[in-house]
């Protein structure tokens, strides 16, 4: 996937490079803080967003051999991004080898115009070129805008699974799909 994945009018899709890094660090903590600032406390997204986020931690993560990171541009600035890792799969996700969507994010702006349609299909060919059968994420359980996109997307509701944002314990749904075209 050196190339671009998709196009269409002024929309590309990429593999994430290093030199990504810092634009990427900018748009992933924007986007997280838009996304969930104001249901959270001030420490602990604070807490939160300092081990999560910075552009080490974006270089390691583009490097990384077992993640897939894709940038979604639109007239040459970050519209979206998706990160998908191997990662041990739950046990309510049947399917083998399964892959992790761990952040997929659009910017608010870009919310309504088809990029996140576009950014996934780009996101479950980059999985089947690795081989998975299925992807599975969590996504927090008051995200509902998230989830019913999920949901249209073929995604499946299976349980939940814990996720701690600072020292907020809080629940995510776990959902998955398979890697086909059903439903994308």
């Amino acid at each position: 996937m050196d190339s671009p994945v998709a196009r269409a009018d002024d929309l590309t899709i990429r593999r994430a490079e290093v030199i990504d890094a810092a634009a990427l660090t900018r748009f992933a903590e924007e986007s997280f803080r838009d996304a969930f600032e104001q249901f959270n406390s001030v420490e602990d997204m604070a807490s939160y967003v300092a081990g999560a986020f910075g552009a080490e931690l974006q270089r390691a993560e583009i490097t990384n051999p077992d993640a897939i990171v894709l940038l979604a541009e639109s007239a040459g600035e970050i519209a979206g991004y998706a990160q998908l890792l191997l990662s041990a799969r739950p046990r309510e996700v049947r399917a083998e080898p399964a892959i992790e969507l761990q952040r997929f994010y659009i910017d608010r702006e870009h919310h309504g115009s088809g990029i996140a349609q576009r950014l996934m299909r780009a996101a479950l060919a980059a999985a089947a070129e690795r081989g998975a059968a299925a992807v599975w994420l969590g996504v927090w359980e008051h995200n509902g805008r998230a989830i019913s996109f999920y949901r249209k997307l073929g995604f499946v509701d299976v349980g939940s699974k814990s996720f701690v944002l600072g020292a907020d314990l809080q629940t995510d749904r776990l959902m998955w799909r398979p890697v086909s075209d059903r439903g994308s």
